[in-house]
């Protein structure tokens, strides 16, 4: 079937949207539910595809490089030079190891050399797509195996640079002029041979003194469209920019992020693209099932499957060998092992591009990429076997759960940093104590950072910025907007969504803080309430009241105040609450009158027994 770029986006987004809520209800992985979605609709079961499924794939393989982009942003330059060791040892040796032996395998199958060793070069790679897709879905991406499994991805994006270099030299003909316009389009020749320097040169140089002013520049317009709009841009441009220097464009979004990690953006910009990102992993899996070629598979089945499952062997227990080496667990072990097992998808290109050097025929170029496909396929089946199975024998091990860097402290939010929410910023920051701070202003977030404050540019309005700014791990929610609209949007996202946050919010007056109350917010902070009291218990001293009685009598009115607040919080009609109010007063003034740290307990609710205790207790100091 041929259609319009619409149609075909339009059966694409079908076969994803209808087969992965299946699959999750029958308790497997999304990526499970895309490739056979793509079966369904390939050209060999319902044949909706036509002749576009490859060029969908090759388009929907950005969806890659936004990953790393995204994954690049998570990983500040200090973190990733603490890591270069294990990226490395673990890197280098999964590489040349499953080269050998996957080579060894081939060659005494009966192939000539230069094949069984590019096709090796090709099989040793995995998949960047499933495994960081697998490690987001389970939450692993801040645990031991999951560092050892993106040090060995990263590596292994680094290694597709020599080995698109190396492909020309070991092909039978004179490729230079192939080579050249493949790899290196625009250096001229005394460049090429640095070209990975100069590619991260360049990337490093932009994103100190390019990228950051740029999007300041962007936000201060004050258009949301405009910052999605420079989001794309900038990934798009640096993949560009690394394809005309020959460097892979993964690595060059990895590496964009990476120099973005510590700039004010950064939970902005993950906002902004991660919609993009799994669209486009969602069609890319899709596709991967679609190219499946049945034909071949039916001429050789035996074949087909046997080296397929001699290649998942041989890498899982190669990955496997080298994670106990490096002192993991069973459970740790064996997830890197059938995580990383599967050919990935740069064997696409890598044999695709073999093939037009004469490297491998055209026959050969299918079944291998029928054994890509099937790979990729069998790894979530791998993995669900493992947590099945495996995971229960190994139940007294650590799971893989394993922090990188302890945890001194519960993650603390801070949205927005104006007069009210700078004060409760830097009494923070003053005792150790340090939060992630979102506002909306880019020269206040300048001017903060610039002292040291971990202050991010955003909307926190927008779900996808709270996300990004790792409101499923906190433990504090302080919002400190001046609008207390914005507030209560955000209060009944987080309650809805994520009830154990423990939130504290800025009021302006009583009528705002019924509501935050009525939302099930305890701990409200009426923004004139403070310094109002602070006023009168001046103002008592100057009386001739004594400093001691004139505080306490301050601190004891705080007290009977935010109590009277949550009673009449539940009162919904206007003269009610005109009443309570009157009442609220009557009782408050006839409570002061007394020279007592008592309190009348018979108008504490149990609530409120512990705020009267711990009042009492500051005032006895």
């Amino acid at each position: 079937m041929e259609g319009s770029i619409a149609m075909i986006a339009l059966i694409f987004l079908g076969a994803a949207i209808i087969m992965v809520p299946i699959v999750k209800r029958l308790g497997l992985s999304s990526v499970i539910g895309y490739i056979l979605g793509g079966i369904i609709i390939g050209p060999f079961v319902l044949k909706l595809t036509g002749r576009s499924a490859d060029n969908v794939m090759h388009a929907t393989e950005f969806g890659v490089i936004m990953m790393l982009f995204l994954v690049g942003l998570e990983l500040d330059p200090k973190k990733l030079w603490a890591i270069r060791k294990r990226i490395l040892g673990l890197g280098l040796s999964q590489l040349l190891l499953s080269i050998l032996f996957l080579f060894a395998i081939f060659y005494f199958a009966g192939w000539r050399v230069n094949k069984a060793f590019v096709i090796a070069m090709c099989f040793a790679l995995s998949s960047t797509a499933i495994v960081l897709q697998t490690l987001k879905e389970k939450n692993l991406f801040r645990t031991a195996s999951g560092e050892a499994s993106f040090s060995i991805l990263l590596f292994q994006d680094i290694a597709v640079i020599p080995i698109l270099a190396l492909l020309p030299i070991i092909s039978p003909l004179d490729t230079d002029n192939s080579h050249e316009k493949i790899l290196l389009q625009y250096l001229p020749d005394w460049l090429q041979p640095f070209s990975l320097i100069v590619g991260i040169t360049a990337l490093i140089l932009l994103g100190r003194y390019i990228f950051v002013p740029f999007l300041r520049f962007v936000s201060k317009s004050g258009m949301n469209e405009l910052l999605t709009a420079s989001s794309l841009f900038l990934v798009i441009g640096v993949s560009e920019l690394m394809i005309s220097v020959g460097l892979s464009p993964a690595l060059g979004a990895f590496i964009a992020g990476v120099m973005l990690a510590n700039s004010e953006f950064r939970h902005e910009l993950e906002s902004q693209i991660d919609p993009f990102k799994g669209l486009l992993l969602a069609v890319f899996f899709v596709s991967v099932g679609s190219t499946i070629n049945f034909s071949i598979i039916k001429n050789d089945p035996i074949f087909i499957f046997s080296t397929a499952f001699a290649v998942l062997f041989v890498k899982a227990l190669i990955l496997f060998g080298i994670a106990k080496y490096y002192k993991m667990n069973n459970n740790q072990s064996f997830f890197i092992a059938f995580a990383l097992s599967q050919v990935g998808e740069f064997a696409f290109v890598l044999v695709n591009f073999s093939t037009s050097l004469y490297l491998i025929d055209k026959q050969t170029s299918a079944e291998m990429l029928a054994i890509v496909a099937i790979t990729m396929c069998i790894t979530p089946f791998l993995l669900m076997f493992k947590e099945r199975f495996l995971d229960d024998k190994f139940n007294k091990e650590d799971k893989g759960a394993l922090p990188l860097e302890p945890i001194t402290q519960r993650k603390i939010i801070i949205v927005g940093f104006g007069y009210f929410g700078s004060t409760v910023g830097r009494l923070l920051r003053a005792n150790g104590i340090r939060a992630t701070v979102l506002d909306s202003d880019p020269d206040r977030i300048a001017l903060l950072r610039s002292n040291g404050f971990n202050v991010y540019y955003g909307d926190a309005t927008k779900n996808s910025l709270l996300r990004a700014a790792g409101i499923e791990e906190a433990s504090l929610l302080i919002l400190c907007l001046d609008d207390p609209e914005k507030n209560k949007l955000i209060v009944e996202w987080v309650h809805e969504n994520f009830p154990k946050v423990k939130i504290f919010v800025r009021a302006k007056n009583r009528l705002d803080a019924y509501d935050f109350i009525n939302n099930g917010v305890d701990n409200i902070y009426r923004e004139t309430l403070g310094t109002a009291v602070d006023l009168a218990v001046d103002v008592l001293k100057a009386t001739g009241m004594r400093s001691y009685a004139a505080r306490r009598m301050g601190k004891r009115f705080m007290l009977l105040d935010k109590a009277s607040t949550k009673k009449l919080a539940k009162q919904k009609v206007n003269d009610i609450v005109s009443f309570g109010l009157r009442e609220s007063l009557e009782r408050e003034a006839e409570l002061l009158a007394y020279d007592s740290i008592s309190f009348d307990e018979n108008y504490w609710s149990e609530d409120d027994e512990e705020d009267h205790k711990t009042i009492d207790k500051t005032n006895d100091v």
